[in-house]
């Protein structure tokens, strides 16, 4: 009689099949471990590039060529609400000086606005990068307006006809708002030499020289606060183009 015990069957697997499994596993989690090492490094350099492009571009802006916000609606129609206005900053750098005609961006501290406490050190220097950058709006000490009279000009509003008047010679301004005066409020002034009187292309909604005529510096905008002559609009794309100066 046969008294050997019948084999049975294992309930598990045999150690060739576990280590294979084992096998399988430790590669799985390296190739997952490296793919996470290599979606880090593609972020870190991802990173690394934005800071060089944003340093690049705040450099830039601070040296050569300044995005610029349009915030109100004063130099309509030739500049709107929400256009990103390019501002050469080299223009009057290389011994140029403004002329009429040019539209110019200028620091109005002392002239428009007067001295202000410093802020939050931290808030400004973010709002100042986002503002260089034509993220946000400008300071609210920086303004953009058309020169019409430089140094050593008599302005004089209005003449008969009701234009503005510049050494004698009526002004002939095709970029005003449609439908606005020159100037509604009638003033003569003789500009200082290094100092510019500028408006606003929609006299009827600018703040610009005429509102400061009494007041320490009589509105006169000094050379030396224009940060930069506005070229060329960049933003929308609907409106790319030449900005729209008109010499006089």
């Amino acid at each position: 009689m046969d008294t050997e015990a019948p084999h049975t069957q294992r309930g598990h697997s045999s150690p060739d099949e576990g280590e294979g499994r084992s096998r399988f596993a430790f590669s799985k989690t390296g190739r997952s471990a490296r793919s996470r090492h290599a979606w880090r490094l593609t972020w870190r350099r991802a990173g690394v590039l934005g800071v060089i492009c944003t340093v690049f571009l705040l450099l830039l802006s601070n040296f050569v060529v300044q995005p610029f916000l349009i915030p109100s609606r004063s130099m309509e129609p030739t500049l709107k609400v929400g256009d990103r206005v390019l501002v050469d900053k080299l223009a009057y750098r290389l011994g140029d000086q403004p002329r009429r005609g040019d539209l110019v961006v200028f620091d109005g501290t002392g002239s428009f606005v007067r001295e202000r406490p410093a802020g939050h050190p931290i808030g400004e220097l973010l709002h100042g990068a986002a503002s260089a950058l034509g993220l946000a709006e400008p300071a609210d000490t920086d303004f953009v307006k058309r020169v019409v009279g430089v140094g050593g000009d008599d302005v004089v509003c209005c003449d008969a006809g009701g234009r503005i008047e510049v050494n004698g010679v009526p002004l002939e301004e095709p970029y005003l708002y449609p439908g606005d005066a020159p100037s509604k409020v009638p003033f003569r002034i003789v500009v200082p030499l290094g100092t510019l009187w500028v408006m606003g292309d929609h006299r009827s909604q600018s703040r610009d020289s005429r509102d400061h005529l009494g007041e320490p510096g009589g509105g006169m905008v000094p050379v030396e606060k224009v940060i930069g002559r506005a070229e060329w609009i960049g933003w929308p794309l609907s409106r790319w183009g030449a900005a729209g100066g008109g010499h006089g």
